[in-house]
């Protein structure tokens, strides 16, 4: 890789990171943020060792925002949305994996919700209770996943701004 097109990808990268810890600590509704699908499309552009760095933005941004009970279900959906990029190949794909990303997302970090809080039974039916009340969530979580990823799929893989980035390579 030439040099200049390595200081191109970690000129991206650290914006991503940068864009994850601007969106987390701006007011903004509720769940709408570009986490998921920069947790989806980092690895995608720079490889898994990438996810650390998602999670580590995440931690200084808590530490801003307020560490709470459910990291380890927020921060272990985003590595798992981080993990199933690698089953990314075309367009169609990405933006099928960032609406499961949000699928992720939102179940796992509402199960959370559910098995360590005090806001719903501890049985089946709080179970589908807390599920139906984030609902809105969800909605606010899915719109801004796909927006994000559509604006990522243009502004990054498209050969109309000329630049795309080097992706981690599969081999057979």
């Amino acid at each position: 890789m030439g040099k200049k097109k390595l200081i191109e990808n970690c000129l991206l990268f650290l914006g991503c990171v940068g864009i994850v810890l601007v969106f987390r600590i701006i007011p903004h509704p509720p769940n709408f943020t570009p986490v998921i699908a920069l947790s989806l499309y980092l690895p995608i552009i720079f490889g898994l060792w990438s996810l650390p760095f998602c999670i580590l933005g995440f931690a200084i941004t808590d530490y801003f925002v307020g560490f709470h009970s459910l990291l380890i279900w927020t921060w272990g959906s985003l590595v798992l949305v981080g993990l199933i990029s690698k089953f990314s190949k075309s367009i169609i794909n990405r933006l099928t994996l960032a609406f499961l990303g949000s699928l992720i997302f939102f179940a796992l970090s509402n199960f959370g919700v559910w098995l360590t809080g005090t806001y719903y039974e501890s049985n089946i039916a709080g179970l589908i209770t807390c599920y139906i009340m984030a609902i809105p969530f969800f909605t606010n979580t899915l719109i801004s996943t796909m927006i994000f990823a559509i604006f990522i799929e243009f502004f990054v893989f498209s050969k109309y701004f000329n630049f795309i980035p080097i992706t981690k390579k599969k081999h057979n």
